[in-house]
């Protein structure tokens, strides 16, 4: 969801290299069982072990992240970092569809969203209040609820509902060896911690969509955090997000108010 406010993604799982068995698929999960620890054998026991990464992934409060979206109108390219210490913050640059153009920058704080477009003269900030932006359609609420969905404990939290749930294996994602896990969600679970308010106005937007459910893929490290996501939506749509660098400070301090262009109502 987040990717429709930063970007994120790429199209499969180009340099990631497929490394041990494949496991057999699980839509339950259930206990372990004969003394086995979830987190070094996740075959035996799938949400037990995407559990303990959710909560290991949660207490770092910060990530530095690097994504892809891939879909009919090109791809587009974002890194940054996100800061969940208080509340979710993040900052990012997003290249423009097909590389062409300025790069945007945009900074989400508690209170506002700030954009650069890396446009010359003048102040280079505008500021979009969420307060100002409740009044436009799918309004600043929804942006602010949807922000807390790009801490990357909440991907691992959606697979725990796929219903067709599996481990697919130990793999390479970028040096790193990782076990991958695939399933299907529904697109509704994702704005299951909103407010009533955002999700009224996240199942019109789905009510908008023909597709009502996406393929979700997760790779945990050894460490129990995550280290990529990948969502695929239909057959136009796919986004790629790698972590790294979890702890790491992540600078969401508001540009200086000489630089920044408000907007009215902000």
């Amino acid at each position: 969801m987040v990717a429709g406010l930063s970007a994120c993604n790429d199209k499969g799982s180009d340099g990631d290299k497929a490394g041990g068995s494949t496991g057999g698929s699980s839509s339950t999960g259930g206990s372990s069982t004969g003394g086995s620890d979830p987190a070094k054998d996740p075959a035996s026991s799938p949400l037990d072990a995407l559990n303990a990464a959710k909560a290991a992934t949660d207490a770092k409060k910060s990530v530095k992240l690097d994504s892809t979206i891939t879909s009919a109108a090109g791809q587009q390219d974002s890194k940054g970092g996100v800061d969940w210490s208080d509340g979710t913050q993040m900052n990012i640059e997003v290249s423009p569809p097909g590389g062409k153009g300025r790069p945007m920058k945009a900074l989400y704080t508690k209170d506002a969203v700030y954009m650069n477009m890396g446009l010359p003269g003048g102040k280079p900030w505008a500021k979009h209040s969420y307060a100002s932006l409740s009044k436009q359609p799918n309004g600043g609420q929804l942006i602010k609820e949807v922000l807390s969905t790009a801490n990357p404990s909440q991907p691992i939290e959606w697979m725990t509902a796929a219903g067709d749930l599996k481990v697919v294996g130990k793999e390479d994602v970028r040096g790193v060896q990782a076990t991958h896990y695939s399933g299907t969600i529904t697109l509704d679970v994702q704005g299951k911690r909103l407010s009533p308010a955002a999700q009224e106005a996240l199942r019109k937007q789905l009510a908008k969509s023909k597709d009502k459910s996406e393929k979700l893929d997760v790779w945990i490290d050894s460490n129990n955090l995550l280290v990529k996501k990948q969502e695929k939506l239909g057959s136009t749509q796919t986004a790629v997000v790698f972590y790294s660098a979890y702890g790491d400070k992540v600078d969401v301090t508001p540009p200086p108010a000489s630089q920044v262009m408000e907007r009215p109502g902000s």
